[in-house]
């Protein structure tokens, strides 16, 4: 049967796609760690991986042995800090995902405090808009916008995302100003299309707390938001995006808000890591700076909230 020694050679090998990586992780030869995999598949027959001249990746046995044995793993690493007095100052690599443009504006500097105030910390940090399944791909967390659904998953409130529409002076002097949502069908609006799904992602409008949708007729859909504020500053047309991310337009008269009183209620970003995960002093740590004053307020949040079962 196979041995701890393989299972922690295939959950290093899953986590950095590389037997190379997995191998400096684990202070072995590369050939060792790949040979343990190897003995891990024949003892299981099955195939845990697809394996190519620069990387390997998990097929869906892997995936599924892999998300199997994480607690396992991550039971084996809380040893290892206890062992080595990481309860005192956290260590080791911390993998995170955020979305593109809140994680630049928002968690980036957040986690250059972090580094400062812990420098045994190790970041591997992937950007991204689409829905990112952080057991699959082995992440201690990931940064959510939107209400969660329920899992096993453990959410901690660090912001609030508020949704306005905006527009350039040039453009509201020559087309008019819209005073309600109905009003969009007369002008250009500039859609962002939806990573996870691959369609536009209609507008978000609150009246007197009820909440509705508008799929605003348009000719033109970007899939990235800062390219929106561009276009919209430029006066393309009237855009729907966060509102950290039009601040800087907003401040230099570059663009305004319209429709205001129509505003969709905020939706809370969070951090969300496993509940059946031991949080590990470097989540811990995480955390606490995620959760500081200046980092909510520039999120748009206020005080943290915690919420089990999400």
């Amino acid at each position: 049967m196979a041995g701890m020694q393989t299972f922690l050679a295939f959950a290093e090998t899953a986590k950095r796609g590389s037997f190379a990586e997995a191998a400096r992780e684990l202070g072995l030869s590369a050939s060792a760690v790949a040979k343990g995999v190897g003995r891990l598949e024949a003892d299981l027959g099955l195939r845990l991986f697809h394996r190519t001249t620069r990387q390997v990746t998990l097929t869906s046995e892997g995936h599924e042995l892999y998300a199997r044995c994480r607690r396992i793993v991550d039971e084996i690493e809380a040893l290892r800090d206890d062992a080595s007095g990481a309860r005192a100052e956290p260590s080791g690599t911390l993998r995170l995902n955020a979305p593109l443009v809140l994680g630049r504006m928002a968690v980036v500097p957040a986690l250059a405090a972090l580094v400062r105030r812990y420098p045994k910390i190790t970041l591997e940090v992937g950007f991204s808009d689409r829905y990112v399944d952080l057991v699959r791909e082995g992440l201690d967390a990931v940064v959510r916008i939107g209400h969660l659904p329920d899992s096993t998953l453990v959410g901690r409130h660090i912001g609030d995302q508020t949704v306005i529409v905006v527009a350039a002076p040039r453009y509201l002097r020559e087309r008019g100003t819209p005073r309600t949502p109905a009003d969009l069908a007369g002008h250009l609006c500039l859609l962002f299309r939806n990573p996870s799904t691959g369609r536009p992602r209609p507008w978000q409008f609150q009246e007197r707390q009820r909440s509705f949708e508008r799929m605003p007729v348009s000719a033109t859909v970007m899939n990235d938001g800062e390219a929106l504020v561009a276009a919209a500053a430029a006066g393309m047309g009237l855009i729907q995006v966060p509102d950290y991310m039009a601040g800087d337009a907003l401040r230099a008269g570059r663009l305004v808000e319209v429709l205001g009183r129509y505003r969709s209620a905020p939706l809370p970003i969070s951090l969300v890591y496993p509940s059946t995960r031991r949080v590990t002093p470097r989540l811990r740590a995480l955390i606490e700076v995620l959760a500081a004053p200046g980092v909510t307020r520039a999120l748009g949040g206020t005080a943290p909230r915690r919420k089990r079962g999400v």
